[in-house]
């Protein structure tokens, strides 16, 4: 998950949706989607589909502040998944959660968050997660001065301070891969973090990969040293849902046929940054 407040600007591409991950709903999920009435799911509101995000929505992901535009990769993911659920746009309703209760256990007041979480086993435990309908990579910004513009091994972060949003897959990339000497810093909002690098408080910040892009892109100073190499079998966001929610199913099916048909990847095309100038910052 990450975070930053500025409007979207449209780039390419960030992670290829590989072949082999266009794979056909499993026979539980087709059985599933039998129920999957179009337009008729038991939702929290009767004949409306609410879905949640965080206060700011952030760009690349969200545009202007304001989800219900249709802007900005999440936001125009969550449409075309409400779509697939036989939801129009104007059967969808927008309501603020934050990163750090949605994924906390207990009743939800929507029927599901986009949020940029990353699909996780101990998250699972208290919540639902849809199919991944984001790949994801992690990656290094600096500021010119900082002395890590040009590391190109992990090792060479061994003394650094780095920092990330609390409770985030970014700061997990720092405590167990880069595992520096310092302590990380830990903040609420990449906002927050964002000021601290600018102002030396830390070294380096650990962001996804078009968060990272577009920071690059839009702060003074700013640039992205390179990414991580992704653990094995892929990091990915999944929409939330209530643990043991009634639609996970169904929300998993509209998101395997959103990947099979190619509509997530053409979205990611149109809003997200291509990955192709992020070196990789070697183990």
């Amino acid at each position: 998950m990450s975070k930053f407040s500025r409007p979207v600007i449209a780039l390419l591409s960030t992670v290829a949706l590989g072949a082999s991950l266009m794979l056909a709903p499993s026979a539980a999920e087709a059985a599933a989607s039998a129920t999957c009435k179009t337009g008729q799911l038991p939702t929290l509101a009767k004949g409306v589909l609410t879905i949640a995000t965080d206060d700011p929505a952030y760009s690349p992901w969200f545009d202007s502040n304001t989800p219900s535009n249709g802007k900005g990769y999440e936001a125009a993911v969550a449409y075309a998944v409400a779509q697939k659920l036989g939801y129009g746009t104007k059967r969808v309703k927008w309501v603020k959660a934050s990163f750090d209760s949605v994924i906390q256990p207990g009743a939800k007041n929507y029927d599901f968050d986009i949020n940029e979480v990353s699909i996780t086993q101990e998250r699972a435990k208290a919540v639902d997660f849809s199919s991944g309908y984001y790949d994801v990579a992690q990656a290094l910004v600096t500021v010119k001065g900082s002395g890590t513009e040009k590391i190109k091994k992990i090792a060479d972060l061994a003394n650094a301070k780095l920092g990330a949003a609390v409770g985030t897959t970014s700061y997990s990339t720092i405590t167990d891969l880069i595992k520096p000497k310092a302590t990380p810093a830990v903040y609420d909002t990449n906002d927050l973090a964002v000021a601290a690098l600018k102002s030396g408080a830390i070294k380096g910040l650990v962001l996804d990969l078009p968060t990272a892009f577009y920071i690059a892109a839009t702060v003074d100073g700013a640039q992205l040293v390179g990414q991580f190499s992704a653990a094995a079998g892929g990091e990915k966001f999944g929409l939330v849902l209530n643990k043991g929610s009634k639609l996970t199913s169904c929300v998993s099916a509209a998101v395997d046929a959103l990947r099979a048909n190619g509509r997530l990847k053409s979205i990611e095309k149109k809003w997200l940054a291509q990955s192709g100038g992020a070196p990789l910052i070697k183990p």
